[in-house]
């Protein structure tokens, strides 16, 4: 304990080498059930003695929990509410001072079973505040990579333009402006794949097959979106919706399905992160 400030060490009746003396089969069968219901229901599946009355702790541990439970077991509430504990059981032997005699009653069910209850009240209102947490930074981080992305797009549309009239225009060459405009957008593309592998998706793994197994993917689905734009354009004005509204829900459509293919397939991560 004192090399794990987070370790928690528990005298227990119920791993090898433990006994327990001077229990009657009555109070044994439903202690053994008291701790199975507790395991599972309170998801404390690694202790094997969640109820136990002796352990050891760091003094530090109680100063972050809030006690709720009343008389009874505070082992319980310990490992409920501070998941970060590691636990290691040591085997010892239970002598019963009041050998012979049963202590189980209606008031030990009753306390057990309220403690039980609010404990499994607590761990569930408790995961789903973290759930709620993890959606929330999930949401924030795909708000984010998304920004990167079109962000990205917005710098292509502009390389392209620039090179395009580069090299059509005089500056450079004279180009035909078919090759000019196909060389703008080959030179657009790639320094978007560029982009958002450095700074959108942070891939920092640049071996020559991985990379150009991302870029074939990345002109393949930015391909795949030109043509869902152009689809859903010619759809839509042919049903009747004019020009400019059209060309901005097949645009937002295009832009959309791109990203979240790249950040599944190119760089293989999951959608909502």
């Amino acid at each position: 304990m004192n090399q794990d400030p987070n370790c928690i060490v528990i005298a227990s009746r119920y791993i090898k080498g433990a006994s327990i003396v001077g229990w009657p089969f009555k109070r044994l069968m439903f202690s053994m059930s008291a701790v199975r219901i507790a395991r599972h229901s309170l998801k404390l599946r690694n202790v094997k003695d969640p109820m136990s009355d002796f352990f050891a702790l760091p003094h530090h541990v109680l100063k972050n929990i809030e006690f709720d439970i009343q008389d009874f077991k505070i082992l319980l509430e310990i490992l409920v509410k501070d998941k970060n504990l590691k636990v290691r059981e040591i085997p010892f032997t239970f002598n019963d001072p009041h050998f012979g005699k049963s202590t189980l009653d209606s008031r030990v069910i009753f306390n057990y079973t309220k403690a039980i209850w609010q404990l499994y009240r607590y761990g569930r209102n408790s995961s789903k505040a973290i759930q709620n947490k993890q959606e929330r930074r999930g949401l924030v981080l795909f708000l984010s990579k998304a920004a990167r992305f079109f962000t990205v797009g917005a710098s292509g549309l502009l390389i392209n333009y620039i090179i395009s009239s580069l090299l059509t225009g005089g500056t450079v060459s004279n180009l035909w402006y078919i090759h000019g405009t196909l060389v703008g957008i080959l030179v657009s593309i790639t320094t978007n794949f560029l982009l958002n592998k450095l700074w959108t998706f942070e891939d920092k793994n640049f071996s020559l097959y991985h990379t150009l197994k991302q870029y074939g993917l990345f002109v393949a689905f930015s391909s795949l979106g030109a043509s869902i734009q152009l689809l859903l354009v010619y759809l839509l004005v042919e049903s009747g919706l004019s020009y400019s509204p059209s060309l901005i829900i097949a645009v937002a459509t295009a832009a959309i399905s791109n990203f979240i293919l790249n950040k599944k397939w190119t760089f293989h991560e999951k959608i909502w992160k």
